[in-house]
């Protein structure tokens, strides 16, 4: 927030995506907290595999850390970035934390219990909710979106309302109760899903592939191809 309030750089990486002060000094202060806190749980973070970072996961427990997701919403400076912690355990994330700092939102959860906490008010359980009558609320990027694959995808449901939003937060709100159905059709990283993927699991909700079979992790290059964020256990 220290560097969201004030005239930052913003530099471009290999794939071209931006890159603050803020990724980096969020970062560090999340590895380090990692390395005291499970110094035995290796730690696969966004920046540091940037910078050409090797990651052995085979035991199947890791961490996935994404400092800041959604930067060009920092760059926009409308609020809407996360910062994003997952654990892994045998491809399936058990553990997440989502922070939204500017709406100051903290979502959370472990294996049955997803909560979150509103301005500092205690953290209260959320849950998915069945779909209402009149439709569907659907999430869809702000920075990120495929109109025609998203719409034809669509075609199929009953939309009440679409509503455009950015970085991670998207998960969570399906989490919440806040929407139905997030569909995010091309490349994203591991480390952008798997905090909102864990929440979403605990609140009854499930993240596919777009074919409908499960999202795991630990892939090569812990790249996922497009996926699907469903307020219900199943995908339909």
């Amino acid at each position: 927030m220290e560097v969201y309030g004030s005239d930052f750089a913003v530099n471009n990486k290999d794939d071209a995506s931006p890159v603050t002060e803020a990724d980096l000094r969020a970062e560090a202060i999340i590895l380090d907290g990692l390395r005291r806190l499970t110094p035995e749980i290796p730690i696969v973070s966004e920046e540091a595999a940037a910078d050409g970072a090797t990651y052995d996961v085979s035991a199947g427990t890791f961490w996935l850390v994404d400092p800041l997701d959604g930067t060009k919403e920092f760059v926009k400076r409308n609020g809407e970035f996360t910062v994003n912690i997952g654990l892994i355990v045998d491809g399936v994330p058990t553990v997440g934390v989502l922070f939204a700092p500017v709406l100051d939102r903290l979502f959370a959860a472990s294996p049955g219990l997803a909560t979150v906490e509103d301005h500092g008010a205690p953290p209260r359980p959320i849950a998915c909710r069945p779909v209402p009558e009149d439709g569907m609320v659907v999430l869809s990027s702000r920075s990120h979106r495929d109109p025609s694959t998203f719409d034809a995808f669509l075609s199929r449901f009953k939309v009440a309302e679409q509503r455009h939003s950015g970085s991670s937060l998207k998960f969570a709100l399906v989490a919440a109760g806040e929407a139905d159905l997030y569909p995010r059709f091309g490349r994203t990283m591991e480390w952008d899903t798997a905090a909102g993927h864990a929440i979403l699991n605990a609140a009854g909700g499930c993240m596919t592939l777009a074919d409908g079979s499960p999202l795991r992790y630990g892939k090569p290059g812990f790249e996922n191809p497009s996926v699907i964020a469903w307020g219900t256990p199943e995908a339909r």
